[in-house]
């Protein structure tokens, strides 16, 4: 009896047990049903944004990039077709044997191994289209794992007679498909290389950019260089949409939304004569050989010519020497290529027009020449003595004793007394010396080199001239708290001597060179530099004419700082007076009718012509021994009617001839061919030019 009590109460469970029993299994159900009601209610949008992302596809549709012309419609860069091997893994034969055989003949067609054991999961994430070392197979396995609807590249850049076999087998192999995609084609390669640039890979960097514009990183290509970089947002187009409903594999349903076509780029029709560009680049190129082959080693090793109309700011013509050839770089930048153009010494990368910055030299006298016309540190009539040589105490200080320091002028022998006219024309540095730092008693106060640096900014020197290219640089036009700042010591009589001639620490770009003549030869206004002639629809109609631009005319618009005794600025602003221009034409007339650069005429034309000539030193430890020298020439024509200037400049070496001798014969062969493409006028009606020039 007792026993079985025991065991009745051993089975029946307690209350208090019961209870917790029950509380376990109400929490427990009341966690899943606010587990439900949260998911189900409150995080159900969240859902089914999710489902909708898994349900929509947004496939960007790429769009066409512009055309790049010349000013005559001579194509510069357009777009042809490459022809690219994909696959769609989910459409592939499911039999092994039919499947294995149309790797085989894929493989023997495009030279491409069907399998090499290398795909590892590591190799499978760095997975990149077009560059990779997987084989067919392999490459379709990591397709058909991430989404075996969609085609994935195999081989790019096929033949297009390889393509036309696949498509032809287009029954036999399903899945195999040719893809054809627009690439970039240069067919003036090298010769516009500098103006043109070249596409690449949408930059790291600047992806969140581009991809907020609509592009795709890894598939659309975008400017690296010349117009092809800076003209990206007029040439690049804009992609289209198509929105679409996929399944659970990939593969597209139905579309959702009416799709959004592509937008083509923009043409653009550049300033650029590619007629006259190549015979700028061929003279150039000319010069140098010959110079290298005379010396018998590379001496020269680096130029630039840039042809403008000083009237509109058209540039005719840009060479860069040496370039490259932008072809190569068309469907794919070879690492090996441009590893070279970025290890090679001459840069040739590098636009030596735009962005190099060198001593001018003779050009930069023009600043002086105006400024102490305008100024009225000497008049038209004041004799200058110009002996070869002279002797100045040069001084960091006003109350110093000084040292003395030799300067000298190009020819050793002096040129006795010059004016203004026959300094411009002779280029003689001790004139410049004189009439820029003082001298004596004989030019009390120069020009000083506060108001150099006024009249050379006014002409364009000390900042990008903005045209259409990357990669430009300023220049520099020194001052005392410049040298303060940047070498740690006070400004020197003798830093303004060495200025005034366009040395020192005077730097210039090719292109402000050109700017601060073209700024004289149109009677003082300086018209914007470009190379953006006509921008056009996909249709070829007209959107954006020329219209040439005024940056600043320097007899009308008040640029230049007046500075007192003390060289103190005085808050009133001046312009340059009409006839001090006409003087310093004047001037360069004579440059090439008496001077530095006498008779480079053009041809059988006899066109009158205007310029000034230059060469400039740099010291360059270990390179062809201690210094470097630059001959450059800059020039216009007609004469009184300018038509065109050019200004050649080019790398030689210090025991060549002088500017005057290596390049002004460039200005001249250059200046032919511009003769004929211009339609100057003939023999009679510049001799009337002449006349008129009394």
């Amino acid at each position: 009896m007792q026993s079985k009590l025991s065991l009745e109460n051993s089975t029946h469970l307690q209350p208090w047990r019961l209870r917790v029993v029950y509380a376990m299994i109400l929490t427990i159900s009341l966690f899943f049903i606010f587990r439900l009601y949260n998911l189900m209610i409150l995080e159900s949008e969240g859902f089914l944004e999710i489902a909708e992302e898994n349900r929509i596809r947004n496939i960007n549709l790429p769009t066409s990039r512009g055309i790049i012309s010349d000013r005559n419609d001579y194509v510069l860069a357009s777009n042809i077709a490459s022809y690219n091997v994909v696959i769609t893994p989910a459409e592939l034969p499911a039999s092994q044997g039919a499947l294995q055989q149309i790797y085989r003949e894929l493989s023997e067609l495009i030279d491409m191994p069907v399998k090499l054991g290398t795909l590892d999961e590591a190799t499978a994430k760095s997975f990149s289209p077009c560059v990779t070392p997987l084989g067919i197979e392999e490459i379709v396995t990591i397709g058909d794992t991430n989404s075996p609807y969609s085609p994935i590249q195999i081989k790019c850049n096929i033949e297009e007679s390889i393509a036309r076999v696949i498509m032809g087998k287009s029954a036999k192999w399903p899945g195999v498909e040719v893809e054809v995609v627009a690439i970039r084609d240069y067919p003036t390669g090298s010769l516009t290389a500098e103006i043109i640039g070249f596409l690449g890979p949408i930059p790291a960097i600047e992806k969140e950019y581009y991809e907020s514009q609509g592009f795709v990183s890894n598939r659309d290509k975008v400017g690296y260089a010349g117009v092809e970089w800076s003209l990206q947002d007029i040439i690049g187009g804009t992609n289209g949409l198509r929105v679409a409903e996929v399944d659970v594999a990939g593969q597209i349903l139905r579309d959702l939304e009416p799709p959004i076509d592509p937008v083509p780029g923009n043409s653009v029709r550049l300033t650029i004569d590619t007629r006259l560009q190549a015979a700028a680049k061929a003279t150039l190129e000319g010069e140098i050989d010959f110079w290298n082959t005379y010396l018998n080693e590379t001496r020269s090793s680096n130029g630039a010519v840039v042809a403008l109309n000083p009237k509109t700011g058209e540039v005719l013509a840009m060479v860069s020497y040496p370039t490259y050839e932008n072809n190569r770089m068309a469907r794919v930048i070879p690492a090996y290529y441009y590893e070279q153009l970025t290890r090679d010494e001459h840069r040739p990368l590098f636009n030596h027009a735009i962005s190099a910055e060198h001593p001018p030299g003779s050009v930069f006298k023009m600043a002086a020449a105006i400024g102490v016309l305008n100024e009225g540190v000497i008049s038209l009539t004041d004799q200058i003595e110009c002996p070869g040589k002279i002797t100045v105490q040069q001084r960091f200080l006003a109350n110093e004793t000084g040292t003395t320091r030799d300067f000298v002028c190009w020819n050793r022998d002096g040129h006795g007394p010059l004016d203004y006219l026959h300094g411009v024309a002779e280029s003689c540095n001790v004139f410049f010396y004189k009439i820029s730092g003082g001298f004596r008693d004989e030019v009390p106060q120069g020009l000083g080199i506060w108001r150099l640096g006024e009249y050379a900014r006014a002409l364009g020197y000390g900042a990008p001239s903005g045209i259409e290219l990357p990669g430009e640089s300023s220049g520099l036009i020194p001052d005392p708290n410049w040298k303060r700042v940047n070498v740690g010591e006070n400004w020197s009589s003798g830093d303004t001597y060495i200025a005034g001639v366009g040395q020192g620490y005077v730097l210039s770009t090719v292109m402000q060179v050109a700017m601060s003549f073209s700024t004289l030869a149109n009677d003082g206004a300086l018209m914007q530099p470009t190379l953006v002639y006509e921008v056009l629809d996909s249709e070829g109609n007209v959107i954006q004419p020329f219209e040439p631009k005024l940056k600043w005319d320097i007899t009308k618009d008040p640029l230049i700082q007046k500075y007192d005794e003390n060289n103190f600025p005085t808050g009133e602003y001046i312009t340059v007076e009409p006839w001090v221009i006409e003087k310093a034409k004047e001037g360069m007339r004579m440059v090439v009718t008496e001077g530095t650069a006498k008779d480079p005429l053009v041809g059988n034309t006899k066109m009158p012509s205007a310029g000034k000539t230059g060469t400039a030193e740099i010291p360059v430890e270990g390179k062809y021994g201690t210094e470097l020298t630059n001959a450059s020439f800059v020039g216009w024509g007609p004469a009184q009617d300018p038509q065109f200037l050019i200004y050649v400049w080019l790398e030689k070496p210090k025991d060549s001839p002088w500017g005057s001798v290596v390049a002004a014969p460039l200005f001249s062969e250059i200046a032919k061919e511009l003769v004929v493409y211009l339609n100057i006028p003939p023999d009679e009606v510049q001799q009337n030019l002449i006349a008129k020039e009394g």
